[in-house]
């Protein structure tokens, strides 16, 4: 499927749960210079989740990428289509609340869309890209006013960011963030996508996240 965007259209898919859908999500895929698609395996397995706990999920390919019109630009021009792909949910899925999730730089660009968006009730992010050394390679401060729960889910062996930095970043910006830490966990969740998505499918349906959705 294709969402119009100002430079074009998105190349997109649509998963929806198997019963009526209680909410509706974007999620966001990792780095395009980096072979990061809509495809990629954290990004796909997180979707799974959402489809699971009755979200319609959609994922698409930032500009440049796969069929999307454009070109890479830097997580400026990405914010738009990340906006874009909120107005189709919006335009199909009126009455539903609306979440955006992320993956490494999709994390970044989509967190950062989902803060700002009053249509937007909640946010999540997988493997945020803290840094190297003593460089912060992202900035996550707009976090702390958010005032919707945000969940992270950081491996704790991940390379751009260990759970153990994650926690002690995430930590000065509010209680209004959910923390959790996949043991064994690269970057990438590699042999630990089972996790990822349990620790999603298990966090919001807690039953202090099960209110923010409609019950169907």
């Amino acid at each position: 499927m294709k969402i119009p965007v100002s430079h074009g259209h998105l190349e997109a898919q649509l998963k929806e749960p198997s019963g009526s859908p209680r909410g509706a999500a974007v999620l966001c895929h990792p780095h395009p210079l980096f072979g990061g698609t809509m495809h990629t395996k954290a990004v796909y397995r997180a979707a799974q989740a959402l489809n699971e706990i009755g979200l319609s999920v959609l994922r698409f390919n930032f500009r440049g990428v796969g069929a999307s019109t454009g070109s890479y630009d830097a997580g400026i021009g990405e914010r738009e289509d990340v906006t874009a792909a909120l107005d189709w949910l919006e335009n199909n899925y009126p009455n539903l609340p609306l979440l955006v999730g992320g993956f490494s730089f999709g994390s970044m660009v989509g967190l950062a869309v989902g803060a700002e968006d009053k249509r937007v009730i909640a946010l999540l992010g997988i493997g945020l890209v803290i840094g190297r050394g003593s460089g912060n390679h992202y900035d996550y401060t707009y976090l702390s006013d958010a005032s919707k729960p945000v969940l992270v889910v950081q491996g704790e062996e991940d390379e751009f960011g260990s759970g153990e930095q994650a926690e002690v970043l995430l930590a000065e910006f509010g209680k209004h963030i959910t923390l959790m830490r996949v043991p064994d966990a690269d970057h990438y969740f590699t042999d630990q996508l089972d996790a990822l998505k349990g620790a999603i499918r298990d966090y919001y349906e807690a039953d202090t996240m099960a209110c923010f959705f409609a019950t169907g």
